[in-house]
């Protein structure tokens, strides 16, 4: 499994009801695809106060590496990610995205 964590440093500017609409369109594309086991957003709490930059993010696990290369390279995805780019400091170099290898199930 594939866990794929997006986290945005959003604009001072970019109205929260954009970035919202950006984020559930996400999560409405990504439930269609095949091999996307979960898909879940939020605002970030940062409970250990380590990232106070980063306003929210999604989770999105993957099957496998195919699942995601598929995704990623939607046209669907694509224009999401533009958007969601135009909302964030310094557009894409204000998205953090970390892809992790999941050992789900082994101790």
């Amino acid at each position: 499994m594939i866990i794929h964590c997006v986290f945005c440093n959003f604009r001072d500017d970019s109205p929260p009801t954009e970035q919202a609409d950006v984020l559930g369109a996400l999560a409405d594309f990504a439930r269609t695809l095949s091999g996307v086991v979960s898909f879940e957003h939020g605002a970030n709490i940062d409970l250990e106060c380590k990232s106070p930059d980063y306003d929210a993010g999604f989770v999105i696990r993957f099957e496998d590496q195919q699942a995601l290369t598929a995704y990623a390279e939607h046209p669907t995805h694509q224009a999401l990610g533009a958007r969601l780019c135009d909302l964030c400091v310094g557009g894409a170099d204000g998205i953090i995205v970390f892809d992790i290898a999941s050992s789900a199930g082994t101790p």
